[in-house]
């Protein structure tokens, strides 16, 4: 049978007692600081809370049909009820019994028959621990929250700022620009159709973006040269992955950054630069970025020369297996270039796709 005692007085609590005099004992002793409501049985109190939510339950441990026990543990099992504090009412003082009643979930004990001045300080002491719980929760959110919107900032702050030095890589020479977002792209497509993760994926695009950042301390009259270059030019253009790894190697937030740009123009038979890597010495990503910046190079357009025709780009890449490129990453590339039936990769159609 349920019971409810007192006005509203701010904070609600629920007593549950097979005795409908200890309902009221309780009731005595807290209504005049708080509204109390009783319940004589656990599925009566289970039903209660079906429609309201008290802010503190005092529950008998001995009841007929269901135990305090158990109706602490189908408390904890549903979200709206599982942060109730609940204090066990009990006229057995046995130390298994205390400790069975924490181990399901309660807050505290309070013995039976009840004291006035005990009651209420325990009562008093659980509120404001409950209270002081859920604002510590509360708290934890919010910071949570605001650090997540710090992460997602930093984020984006990193995703600009790397969108911004390609840019200012390409804008070096008007006959690349975009290269650096075609060869990021490309080499993300790769990673995903050889099943990498999506960071993996993520970290080779923003490899890719910045593969050619060397190329900032690369005089312009070289970079912008029409026609070839000479001995001392090459070597000079051939410093550019070296100068991008030292640009790069301070960046801890994505480690391993550089890597695409040391070695992306090292080769598959040890014939590249500037380590002269072979073969599996060449980091897996850089291998990717590799094959991808190579197939950009033939599909672009250059100063000294047009986009070359998909035929002949395709013929390349299969003539570079083993020798230029890893013939994994060369199989995807040939695969990506069959299903290109209208040469959508190439810088023309892709310019003209966003103007």
């Amino acid at each position: 049978m349920e019971h409810t005692f007192g006005d509203s007085l701010g904070h609600t609590i629920l007593v549950v007692d097979d005795s409908d005099v200890n309902i009221e004992i309780a009731a005595k002793i807290l209504q005049p600081f708080y509204k109390v409501s009783g319940c004589t049985s656990g599925k009566e109190a289970l039903q209660y809370m079906e429609e309201q939510l008290p802010d503190l339950i005092l529950l008998d441990i001995h009841m007929p049909e269901m135990s305090g026990f158990e109706v602490v543990r189908q408390l904890k099992q549903k979200e709206k009820t599982c942060q109730i504090p609940v204090i066990f009412l009990t006229a057995d003082v046995e130390r298994d019994t205390e400790m069975r009643g924490f181990e399901v979930g309660a807050m505290d004990f309070i013995t039976k028959p009840l004291s006035k001045d005990i009651t209420l300080r325990r009562v008093g002491r659980v509120m404001e621990l409950s209270h002081l719980q859920r604002h510590l929760e509360h708290e934890v959110e919010k910071q949570t929250e605001k650090a997540r919107q710090r992460k997602e900032q930093v984020e984006r702050l990193i995703d600009q700022m790397i969108n911004a030095l390609a840019n200012a890589i390409d804008a070096k020479d008007a006959y690349t620009n975009g290269h650096s977002v075609r060869v990021a792209a490309y080499s993300r497509e790769i990673a995903r159709r050889l099943g990498k993760s999506e960071k993996e994926q993520e970290d080779i695009y923003y490899m890719g973006l910045l593969h050619d950042i060397g190329k900032i301390g690369i005089p312009d009259e070289i970079i912008k040269k029409a026609s070839g270059l000479n001995a001392d030019e090459y070597t000079a253009i051939k410093e550019h992955p070296a100068i991008g790894a030292k640009i790069l190697h301070g960046i801890t937030e994505i480690p391993g950054l550089d890597t695409g740009v040391r070695w992306h123009h090292e080769r598959y038979d040890g014939k590249g630069y500037p380590d002269g890597l072979k073969g599996e010495e060449i980091p897996e990503l850089a291998r990717i970025i590799g094959i991808a910046d190579a197939y950009d190079a033939m599909a672009s357009k250059r100063s000294y020369r047009d986009v070359l025709p998909q035929n002949v780009v395709r013929e390349e890449i299969r003539k570079g297996k083993n020798v230029q490129f890893d013939p994994r990453f060369a199989d995807v590339m040939l695969q990506m270039i069959d299903e290109d039936v209208d040469y959508q990769m190439c810088q023309q159609e892709k310019e003209k796709k966003k103007s």
